[in-house]
């Protein structure tokens, strides 16, 4: 994330910010300048070319700060959520303004890199579209299933209550879970459907990560029945991307965007000095030269204070391949990250 400031006083902003604790300004985010903006005490913006916006209709119900054309209207982030908690969930709802931060996180980060973002209102059959579900309201948090199919991605708002969703990691030995993971992931999913076309691309991906047409319910099965392969540490980026191949490219994609976002913000506030990660050849030259000491540095600070490892993977050689494909995928011709 971008290294925010009050345009008003100077003042450091958070993404999520709606008044400068400074001065009291209010304040919007603008999509199309990628900056935190002053709005007046209507939710009003000027931008540079006279065009008026207005901060989401949104801002109470979700913490949305987002500016759109329209005054009343809601922005274009929210206009993904298709489903959402109903107005009387109040724990759903909390849980829901959670999810929403972390959604707007993630269409930063893939303006950042390229990647469109386009609302099922927009574009009904190939577009995106997110069903937050409370777990309150389906009575059981094993109705809700975290998924992608056809462009509709399904989040457990459970997953954002910090004991919940580490009770889950722990149950299931995994090193990471966050609720931005999930996202991170899911929209891997829906970007390998909508980007991994045409018979080169679908020719090196199944090079890459194995046959997708294998049986996606038996390799589940087979997955929890006898676990990750052996050696699969020399293959894989989790044992999750083991079980099939579709959550293989999922998961590179996740730490794809961990990674580039991670340096960008590390860059921001002058902890890395580098080029944007689009800038490189090769994704791979990123994640040696850039992303591999800048981890272990970050791991040695959370040691120091007692926590455990910020990132805690190690990325062998197939998965600096992986993670190639996945960058080059913002380039309409590419194949590779060379």
């Amino acid at each position: 994330m971008k290294a925010y400031r009050c345009r008003v006083c100077d003042n450091p902003l958070y993404f999520e910010n709606s008044v400068c604790v400074s001065c009291g300004t209010a304040l919007g985010f603008s999509r199309g300048e990628r900056a935190i903006v002053p709005v007046d005490e209507t939710g009003r913006y000027v931008d540079a070319s006279g065009l008026v916006w207005w901060v989401c209709r949104n801002l109470n119900l979700s913490g949305c700060t987002w500016l759109t054309k329209e005054k009343g209207a809601q922005c274009d982030a929210c206009d993904l959520t298709r489903t959402r908690p109903a107005d009387d969930d109040l724990q759903g709802l909390e849980q829901f303004r959670l999810a929403e931060q972390a959604k707007r996180h993630l269409v930063v980060e893939l303006d950042t890199l390229g990647f469109p973002v386009v609302a099922k209102t927009t574009d009904p059959e190939n577009g995106l579209a997110f069903d937050l579900l409370s777990t309150t309201e389906q009575s059981s948090a094993d109705n809700v299933v975290i998924g992608h199919e056809d462009g509709v991605i399904t989040i457990d708002l459970a997953e954002s209550d910090d004991a919940y969703r580490e009770k889950v990691r722990a149950q299931l030995a995994e090193p990471y879970r966050t609720m931005l993971g999930h996202f991170r992931h899911e929209v891997g999913h829906y970007f390998e459907w909508q980007l991994v076309r045409g018979d080169d691309r679908m020719a090196r991906c199944r090079e890459l990560f194995g046959d997708e047409s294998k049986d996606y319910q038996e390799e589940i099965k087979r997955h929890y029945a006898e676990g990750p392969p052996d050696g699969w540490e020399r293959s894989y980026i989790s044992t999750y991307a083991t079980m099939h191949p579709f959550e293989d490219f999922a998961e590179t994609w996740a730490h794809y965007l961990h990674i580039s976002d991670t340096i960008e913000t590390a860059g921001e506030f002058g902890l890395t000095a580098v080029a944007p990660v689009t800038a490189f050849s090769s994704f791979a030259d990123v994640v040696r030269g850039v992303w591999v000491p800048l981890a272990v540095a970050l791991n040695m600070v959370n040691r120091s204070m007692g926590k455990d490892d910020l990132y805690p993977f190690v990325i062998p050689p197939p998965v600096l391949e992986k993670l190639d494909f996945v960058a080059a995928l913002a380039n309409p011709g590419g194949t590779s990250g060379h």
